[in-house]
């Protein structure tokens, strides 16, 4: 995804904002439900090492979407109920066929989530508007979720190479 423009008004901002709240609340519902949703003979194969990575991204997701609300509050917006979006989830995406699709699915994740950080910060960063909230403040944060985006990436990716 592309932003391609700069961020001209907390309106437009907020609606940022909001479309990252629900990326990390379905990678967090995606997580949360990897290994519930495997076949009892995959969920047996999965070892400590993804299940420690998937509970790591549950709660880094979780962690991200409550910095990204505090945000979107200041702007006095709403967001979307994790509630409303994990069910959304459940109904739209089956379960991976085993662990490698859970593995390729949190990579897809991670670098998905990255990539939308990344490119949000580019928008803000080329804007000259003035927001409602501190300028500082919201790119800290944003910089700060991207890094733990990327340090994603290479988690998943490590893991993936150790299995190849």
């Amino acid at each position: 995804m592309s932003l391609g423009q700069r961020v001209s008004s907390d309106h437009q901002l907020a609606r940022l904002l909001q479309i990252g709240v629900v990326l990390e609340e379905v990678v967090e519902s995606r997580a949360a439900h990897h290994l519930e949703s495997l076949p009892a003979d995959e969920r047996e194969a999965i070892d400590e090492e993804v299940r420690a990575l998937l509970a790591e991204a549950a709660e880094e997701s979780a962690e991200h979407r409550e910095r990204l609300e505090a945000l979107v509050d200041d702007l006095e917006a709403e967001t979307v109920a994790y509630e409303e979006i994990n069910a959304l989830v459940d109904a739209r995406y089956g379960p991976p066929e085993d662990t490698d699709g859970v593995l390729y699915d949190q990579l897809c994740n991670e670098e998905t989530a990255y990539k939308f950080y990344d490119d949000l910060i580019e928008a803000v960063e080329a804007s000259d508007a003035e927001f409602a909230i501190d300028r500082d403040r919201l790119l800290e944060t944003l910089y700060g979720i991207r890094e733990e985006e990327r340090e994603g990436v290479e988690e998943v990716t490590e893991i993936m190479e150790r299995r190849a």
